[in-house]
């Protein structure tokens, strides 16, 4: 659908038909925070500010991701339908760049209804619960009276306010330090660390035990994810949520804020969304038609717009131009072992999962892409370089051997073959070897995988758990 542009002082991006990438015809202006250079992976610390940080090579300079791909068209901005709005002002967001909201004609709107998953059954849960203190060497002075709140459960326990609720699905994330679950009847329910908002609540407050988002009570939910400080929830009709952190533009809300604590429905007016995934402080989500969108912090190329989103703003610090509504996803390349960067047409993705800070793909070819922070060999591509765009991984393109099903972990990633074997690359732990590339998980082999979930340091996280009913 064409788009329309409103002037404004901000740049433009050059935009034709094609499947290309896009260029900037001029530098935006500086978003709001400064960013130190030369800082450690965003997010890392499994779901605290004070975690220990991860390395492991791939920074994200300038010169990083296929620049060659400059030379092609340039990029779709707006995707199938969209048109211009100016980025909001002081107190949410950029003066004078522009954003893009994603606009399609309520006539040419596909009609779904999403359904869930057909299990049900009760909560378990086991592990640790001090919420405030997962992923941290210590409780944050704000949250002292929290500090000895919250045991660690060596077996599985039940909740008592879920007393006679039937569960179907159980949601977190290897970024998130709080929990969701979704019951049969398509009701939200949430509870854990709320510093931002997180919960949807409408506060800050730490809830100990599942809470129904009041909020949401009209909607049927379909599915939800979890970012390290904030939350997206999926309706049955296509419409998605945000709430919690938006300082990096993560909630798709057209605006930089520090917490929204309610529900809110994003900036968003195309086809009805059937997927959703959640980076440490950025988001993706997929149309019925297999469009990919993306918003949030672009500082390892993770959004996949060809650029990191890094400038250098007054009194040489470094920030980040974030994108504050959903953008498409309109390239995707595959290297060849001489260095060619070639486009990889008609993608239409069919499943996306993200890391703290990489996204994985799963295309309707049974191919898998990946891009962003590049340690540790999670990217798949024998080699630890950061990857702006999407870039085929190699080992699912051929026949017999495509993927059925992919999962992210902080620092790793999962593929299920079509046959049922189960692939990983990257690390799970990353004061150990990694691996740069995707292999066959040995200990499984002859085992037909059905499910997988990753937490932060473990490859299948148990917890919270669903018991079937019997």
């Amino acid at each position: 659908m064409p788009r329309r542009k409103a002037a404004a002082a901000g740049p433009v991006w050059e935009a034709s038909s094609g499947n290309g990438t896009a260029r900037s015809a001029g530098r935006k202006r500086p978003g709001p925070g400064p960013r130190k250079r030369g800082r450690p992976e965003r997010g890392a610390g499994g779901g605290g500010e004070g975690g220990s940080s991860s390395g492991g090579g791939g920074g994200s300079s300038e010169e990083d991701g296929p620049r060659e791909l400059l030379l092609a068209a340039a990029e779709l901005d707006g995707g199938p339908g969209g048109k211009r709005a100016a980025r909001p002002g002081p107190g949410g967001g950029r003066a004078g760049g522009q954003a893009v909201i994603i606009s399609e004609p309520e006539h040419s709107k596909e009609r779904i209804k999403l359904e869930g998953s057909k299990c049900k059954g009760q909560l378990l849960i086991f592990g640790a619960t001090n919420w405030d203190l997962i992923g941290r060497k210590e409780v944050p002075k704000q949250q002292v009276a929290y500090r000895n709140l919250g045991q660690n459960l060596w077996g599985p326990h039940r909740y008592g306010c879920l007393s006679g609720i039937q569960v179907r699905t159980v949601v977190s994330g290897p970024c998130a330090a709080h929990s969701l679950l979704i019951t049969t009847e398509g009701k939200l329910w949430s509870w854990g660390r709320n510093e931002k908002g997180q919960l949807g609540h409408g506060d800050t407050k730490r809830v100990e035990a599942p809470k129904l988002i009041e909020v949401l009570s009209n909607e049927v939910i379909a599915s939800a994810a979890c970012g390290r400080n904030h939350t997206l929830a999926l309706t049955e009709s296509g419409s998605v949520f945000a709430f919690g952190e938006n300082k990096m533009g993560q909630l798709g809300l057209g605006n930089q804020t520090d917490a929204v604590p309610s529900p809110t429905q994003i900036m968003y007016n195309g086809q009805p969304i059937t997927k959703m995934a959640c980076g440490a402080e950025f988001s993706m989500i997929m149309d019925c038609k297999g469009n990919l969108y993306s918003f949030g912090c672009p500082e390892y190329g993770q959004l996949g717009h060809n650029s990191d989103g890094k400038f250098i703003a007054r009194a040489q610090r470094i920030e980040y131009d974030c994108e504050l509504v959903p953008r498409r996803v309109a390239i995707f390349i595959e290297k060849t072992k001489d260095g060619q960067i070639l486009p990889v047409p008609n993608v239409v993705v069919r499943d996306v999962a993200c890391g703290a800070n990489h996204t994985l793909v799963l295309d309707s070819q049974k191919r898998v892409f990946s891009w962003g922070f590049g340690g540790y060999g999670r990217l798949g591509h024998a080699e630890q370089k950061d990857e702006m765009v999407p870039r085929l991984v190699k080992l699912f393109d051929f026949p017999g051997r495509g993927a059925a099903q992919i999962y992210a972990g902080y620092t790793c990633s999962f593929a299920v073959s079509e046959t049922g074997g189960l692939f990983f690359w990257g690390a799970t732990n990353t004061s150990r070897e990694s691996t740069m590339y995707p292999k066959a998980v040995q200990d499984l082999c002859g085992w037909k995988i059905r499910s997988l979930a990753c937490g932060a340091m473990e490859t299948i996280n148990p917890s919270p758990l669903l018991q079937p009913k019997r």
